[in-house]
């Protein structure tokens, strides 16, 4: 089989390509704007691009029976047409890329945040329904990708969309270099008391669970077109999963805070100074992050588990002990 994962070279499709060579795929190729030594090192045919040049995609997707799309725009700041760039057109050239190719299966990476209307998410599943209106364009354009996926899926080509929750482990560019330059620059804040529920994946768990989808994903079978959320299935309390990953970075943990109220109008404020001034690094503060910050997000992963297989193998007192470990 040769499967191309779009985003190779980042956090997630790194671990993604991981574990396709581990599972004896030879031929494994990624899509990036960037070069790799380690996947020039393992091996992986490298196609270089961006995901808003439909000609770069098709050439990346030709000769492929299957495709994980991870690449996308991350973050809560930035220009919109940037987000509709990359996460909307760009999925749909990967999309026009499988048909015109004639690709079998593709699994999408997805996120929760395209279901967060500001509340708390308690066990939720996948018949929560997209909000009408979302907090910043990350998550808005992230669920007119995923739906143009899923709305894609037939007898030629089989899709299946996956929401990961806050995917950390040894390696991670995101999450944990962020609370932890915060912490050490005594920026660093619990909104409310820290006792909202969130779920959480650690990074081999979540590529996984691509595989599983993977794996199941034929023309047909139950989990075409639909969305599944992806976690270690073990909600923490907001307080302990950040000072679970301080502590594995050797950093005391965090106790002071500030009003879920405050953070809120605090984000409003700063998006509004960052627009009039037209600066371009995130603020300190969102709404959006204000309100992920202070409700709880868990999820129910039953559909996950026994209708892609998916059981997290990492546990995450084992993920903490393996990330302290890398920082160390």
């Amino acid at each position: 089989m040769t499967v191309l994962v779009t985003g190779g070279g980042g956090f997630l499709g790194m671990a993604i390509v991981r574990r396709l060579l581990a599972d004896g795929v030879e031929d494994v190729r990624s899509f990036s704007r960037s070069r790799y030594e380690t996947l020039d090192a393992l091996g992986v045919t490298s196609f270089r691009g961006d995901l808003g040049d439909v000609d770069a995609v098709a050439r990346a997707v030709d000769g492929c029976e299957a495709v994980f799309h991870v690449a996308a725009k991350a973050g809560v700041w930035g220009p919109a047409s940037d987000y509709e760039r990359i996460n909307v057109d760009g999925t749909r050239h990967v999309l026009e890329a499988c048909r015109r190719h004639g690709v079998a299966k593709l699994v999408y990476t997805s996120s929760p945040s395209v279901i967060f209307d500001g509340r708390d998410e308690s066990g939720a599943d996948a018949s929560l329904p997209y909000p009408d209106r979302y907090l910043c364009d990350y998550p808005r354009t992230k669920a007119a990708a995923e739906r143009a996926v899923l709305a894609a899926n037939d007898s030629d080509l089989a899709t299946v969309a996956l929401r990961p929750h806050l995917i950390w482990g040894p390696g991670d560019p995101h999450l944990v270099p962020r609370l932890v330059e915060r912490a050490r620059a005594g920026r660093l804040r619990l909104v409310g008391t820290g006792d909202n529920l969130v779920d959480s994946v650690y990074v081999d768990n979540a590529a996984d669970a691509h595989v599983d989808a993977l794996a199941h994903l034929t023309p047909g079978a139950r989990c075409t077109g639909r969305a599944y959320f992806v976690t270690n299935g073990e909600p923490l309390a907001m307080r302990e999963l950040i000072n679970g990953i301080l502590g594995a970075a050797g950093i005391a943990p965090v106790t002071r805070s500030v009003s879920p109220r405050l953070a809120y109008a605090l984000g409003t404020t700063l998006e509004s100074v960052y627009r009039l001034l037209g600066k371009t690094d995130e603020p300190l503060m969102t709404r959006f992050v204000a309100r992920q910050l202070a409700t709880a997000h868990w999820f129910d992963i039953e559909d996950t588990r026994c209708e892609l297989g998916y059981a997290p193998r990492v546990s995450l007192s084992d993920g903490l002990e393996r990330l302290a470990a890398s920082l160390r």
